[in-house]
């Protein structure tokens, strides 16, 4: 990526988003060994003037999640400065098979181009395929589909950066010591289950031997869902001393329940959450701390490279360069993927500074 956007003018940081959601079939590694996107036959032609009127459609994982309603409002300033018409659309579960549902739908009607998170990479992958192979151009962004089945990721940081930053934040909240547990979206979701894998990696380095992951639950990015599986945790785990919820809604349902239980400021809990749900809890002690990156940043970023892709600008391929707005101008690396910028740590001195 040639451009970096600062802190501030950047994106929520960590991961997550990601946060977020999924069906079956789907693991890190079938997601990341697939081929990158093929069909990039045409020549990119970088001075190609973006085309007016494109038609976009908009495909969350879920509608009326918060971070995905933030990250349309990108989406949404995105296309009107591009002069594109930007179609909302989605499932109100996180379920790849309703997606697919969504994605035939926005082939059907000839769209040009396809926002993505998907909620299983392998799940969506034929009808992604059927759907380019029929001219529309296809963009993930926060939870990437199989390499091959689209034409760029937008990753919101790199997988590494957005696990780090977790173990840290579960680490300094525990003083490093006794047994965790992770509250996740869906058993399927592409991007936690990467993080997840990262975190268990970084957990038994020799520096983190002090911490014992003992669970991993589901809550299916789901409130109430996760709610009572924050709950179920702290039954089940006595001595639990943290948990780690790499998901916006698992977080904000985990500190919901938190800050009314006998368990705060002796159950320590981070992941991946926005501001706006998790103020009142850094501040009232239930949250150290937590992370992500600016969401509107991500819709933002996803739609400019979508306009390029329809425009003939870029085809997805590694070392192509496009221009997104206020972002500045970005690099597309290895399988096609664009990185937004690293993740954010919010605490209870500047959680204030951000609005979304």
């Amino acid at each position: 990526m040639t451009h970096r956007p600062a802190v501030t003018s950047l994106v929520l940081l960590l991961t997550a988003a990601t946060a977020l959601a999924g069906c079956s079939g789907t693991s890190k590694d079938s997601a990341q060994t697939n081929a990158p996107a093929a069909g990039n036959s045409a020549a990119a032609n970088p001075n190609a003037e973006i085309k007016k009127g494109l038609k976009i459609t908009y495909l969350p994982k879920a509608v009326n999640n918060a971070y995905f309603t933030t990250a349309q409002k990108g989406a949404d300033q995105a296309a009107t400065a591009l002069g594109s018409e930007l179609k909302a659309t989605g499932p109100s579960d996180a379920s790849a098979s309703s997606q697919v549902t969504y994605i035939n739908t926005a082939a059907q009607q000839k769209q040009d181009a396809l926002v993505l998170s998907a909620n299983d990479a392998n799940a969506v992958a034929p009808s992604l395929k059927t759907a380019r192979g029929q001219g529309m151009k296809v963009v993930t962004f926060d939870s990437d589909a199989a390499a091959d089945a689209r034409d760029v990721f937008v990753n919101q940081a790199t997988t590494q950066e957005i696990a780090t930053i977790q173990v840290k934040m579960i680490v300094d909240a525990t003083g490093g010591k006794g047994e965790i547990a992770i509250l996740s979206a869906t058993p399927n979701a592409t991007n936690q289950n990467a993080w997840i894998e990262i975190m268990k990696t970084e957990l038994a380095k020799p520096a983190n031997s002090g911490l014992k992951l003992v669970d991993t639950v589901y809550g299916n990015d789901d409130d109430q869902t996760s709610f009572q599986k924050m709950q179920g945790l702290l039954q089940a785990h006595p001595d639990l001393k943290g948990v780690v919820s790499p998901t916006t809604v698992g977080i904000a349902a985990a500190a919901r329940y938190l800050s009314t239980s006998e368990y705060k400021g002796k159950v320590a809990l981070t992941g991946l959450g926005t501001p706006n749900l998790m103020r009142d809890y850094v501040k009232d002690g239930t949250v150290k701390s937590f992370a992500l990156w600016d969401p509107t940043k991500l819709g933002y970023l996803a739609t400019y490279a979508a306009a390029a892709l329809a425009s003939g600008q870029i085809t997805g391929a590694s070392g192509e360069k496009f221009k997104a707005g206020d972002l500045g101008e970005y690099t597309i690396g290895e399988k096609g993927e664009v990185v937004l910028g690293p993740p954010t740590e919010f605490t209870k001195d500047n959680v204030d500074q951000f609005q979304f």
